[in-house]
């Protein structure tokens, strides 16, 4: 019998790493991608997205002569809830002035069942958004910008460069207090055609919740 002792210690020990191997392998599938770099071009452009209206939409296709700015976000995140308002207001003032704009939610609604497609059409009618809500169904569109929070904005000019990334401003639960309008500024900049001063800030929010890699990705 005592030959058998180090056997099934050996099986004992496999058996209670396994559950710990595979959360280290989970854990390091959801390892935040690098973000883009400023200066880069617009990934996965062409990709077919649906949008809340029931039709396709691409990057592509939302882009404007004056620039297009790209925010990934979500219905549930607190944090999404606190600047949705204001998101709303500049993207929709920025369509106006030219810009390209597209919301994307690449969350995937078996986290939280509240970012699926009927939370965003609710959201968009609510917010009166006059731009694209789309759903990144493989969550790969995140993925290539590098996008880990929401909200997050990715601000390209008219050449296709990236020209600012980060958060919206400094203050997300109190609007009143806000010192430091980060993207409005910058959309501001590119609409006129003039440098972004701040190209690049910390993103703030929830983390993205993506959606497991096919076989092959």
């Amino acid at each position: 019998m005592k030959h058998l002792r180090p056997l099934v210690a050996a099986t004992l020990v496999a058996a209670l790493a396994a559950p710990l191997t595979a959360s280290f392998a989970a854990a390091q599938e959801e390892v935040a991608p690098t973000p883009l770099a400023i200066g880069s071009q617009v990934p996965l452009a062409d990709v077919k997205m649906k949008n809340v209206d029931g039709k396709d939409v691409t990057i592509t296709s939302a882009a404007g002569k004056k620039g297009t700015l790209v925010v990934f976000t979500c219905n549930h995140c607190p944090w999404a809830k606190a600047w949705e308002s204001r998101i709303a207001e500049l993207g929709n003032a920025a369509k106006k002035a030219g810009m390209g704009v597209i919301a994307i939610n690449a969350n995937d609604p078996a986290a939280y069942p509240e970012d699926n497609m009927d939370g965003m059409k609710k959201r968009a009618k609510t917010l009166k958004l006059a731009f694209p809500y789309a759903m990144d169904a493989t969550s790969d569109i995140a993925r290539a910008f590098g996008a880990s929070r929401t909200p997050e904005a990715f601000l390209f000019d008219k050449s296709g460069a990236l020209v600012y990334h980060g958060t919206i401003d400094d203050n997300a639960k109190e609007p009143e207090k806000v010192t430091q309008r980060y993207l409005k500024d910058a959309v501001d900049a590119v609409v006129a055609g003039t440098e972004v001063t701040t190209p690049e800030t910390k993103s703030l929010g929830c983390g993205i919740k993506y959606r497991k890699k096919t076989t092959g990705a």
